[in-house]
């Protein structure tokens, strides 16, 4: 509420820019995530090992640089911040064009997650500041929605796209543009002042990583581990088991449409500060979609399994990105969400490194069946101790 008593405004246009640019970053970056192991092989006959290892350089960059990014966008000017982030993630497209050999593509995808991971932090730590304090949980909720539609949406269309044109370069190049668009969204930001913080300490570990949130971290990084798996390995899975090129896309359509419902089903529960609530459901209803996919290797376990991890996802991660920043102080903002963010990457990582050893010496079953595991390790974790953790610790 404002001063006279009103519900203060949720949309207004910084916010929204926010949401554009973020929109565009994740839209740009995962055109091209399930087709690049089709890539990799087709381009340069890379075996799946091989393949997970050069697409897991990124997530390793991520991981590197992320923690800094929090500490940096808590202590210089976000926007300008954000705006250097973003144009070295918009050029780094250009380096897919000219990567001829499988080690210079290794090096440009390794590059490239040094700008993603900073972007992300300074992009979502700038909408959190755009926001009015009482419509906050909500606002993080819509927020999310537009990566998570964007990491959903992207891939369908990348793979729409391919399977018209079999033309990588024409991605490299859509790509390249979309994520243009997203950066000048961010050169039209204009974000209220943040007065200086007194008594911090410049320099310790909670001003890289959420101490706090340890054990949330931990529990994120499970969960993260599974779309690792599922997010780079369902297209080349659905055209080698059953044959089809455009699966992967219905697959994405459909795990999209899943996050919209949820997100908007789940919007009020956010804004009476339900979290854990909502993170365990998800979390539950994740862990049926991904044990679907395991247990019933057929069509419609195939596209069935992605409207349930839509829905479970789109319930699941707002809460945690919420809690998050729930218990951390107002300075510590960006290292809540280059904690979160962190967390998921290493899982990612995870994911994608094991789901490549797993499918090339054990078979999909295998990779696909860890998969189902952490998801379910990651709900009892929930249940049995995180909730507790959270509560013990939350600040507001």
């Amino acid at each position: 509420m404002d001063r006279n008593g009103n519900e203060e405004r949720l949309w207004n246009r910084e916010y929204g820019k926010m949401m554009c640019s973020n929109f565009m970053l994740f839209f740009s970056f995962y055109l091209l995530s399930p087709l690049l192991p089709i890539y990799l092989a087709e381009r340069f006959g890379s075996d799946k090992d091989t393949i997970g290892l050069v697409l897991s350089g990124y997530v390793i960059a991520a991981l590197l640089v992320r923690p800094f990014s929090g500490f940096i966008v808590d202590t210089f000017d976000r926007r300008k911040v954000l705006m250097v982030c973003f144009f070295l993630f918009f050029i780094c497209f250009a380096g897919y064009l000219g990567a001829v050999t499988l080690p210079l593509f290794a090096v440009v995808r390794t590059f490239h997650g040094l700008p993603f991971g900073s972007a992300t932090v300074a992009n979502s730590t700038a909408a959190i500041d755009a926001l009015p304090s009482s419509r906050r949980n909500e606002g993080i909720g819509y927020y999310g929605l537009s990566n998570n539609l964007a990491m959903a949406v992207a891939p369908s269309a990348g793979i729409w796209l391919y399977s018209l044109t079999d033309d990588f370069r024409l991605l490299f190049w859509i790509s390249l543009i979309v994520a243009g668009i997203g950066f000048y969204c961010t050169t039209t930001v204009r974000l209220p002042a943040r007065p200086p913080v007194e008594g911090k300490p410049r320099l310790s570990l909670d001003r890289f990583f959420l101490t706090r949130a340890w054990l949330m971290a931990a529990n994120i990084l499970l969960f993260g581990l599974c779309w690792g798996v599922m997010g780079n390995y369902v297209a080349i899975y659905g055209k080698e088991v059953f044959g089809i090129t455009n699966g992967a896309g219905v697959f994405f359509a459909l795990l999209s449409i899943g996050l919209v419902i949820s997100r908007l089903y789940g919007a009020k529960s956010l804004r009476e500060g339900r979290l854990a609530e909502n993170a365990l459901q998800g979390a539950g209803i994740s862990s049926v979609g991904y044990t679907l996919f395991f247990l019933s290797p057929g069509e419609w376990a195939y596209y069935g399994s992605a409207l349930l991890i839509g829905l479970g996802n789109g319930r699941m991660y707002p809460a945690f990105l919420n809690m998050f920043i729930s218990v951390a102080r107002n300075d510590q903002r960006g290292t809540a969400n280059s904690t979160i963010l962190t967390s998921w990457d290493l899982g990612m990582g995870l994911g994608i490194f094991i789901g490549g050893v797993l499918i090339e010496y054990a078979g999909y079953a295998a990779a696909f069946g860890v998969t189902a595991c952490s998801q379910i390790a990651g709900a009892l974790l929930l249940l049995f101790r995180t909730r507790r953790f959270f509560r013990e610790r939350r600040l507001r």
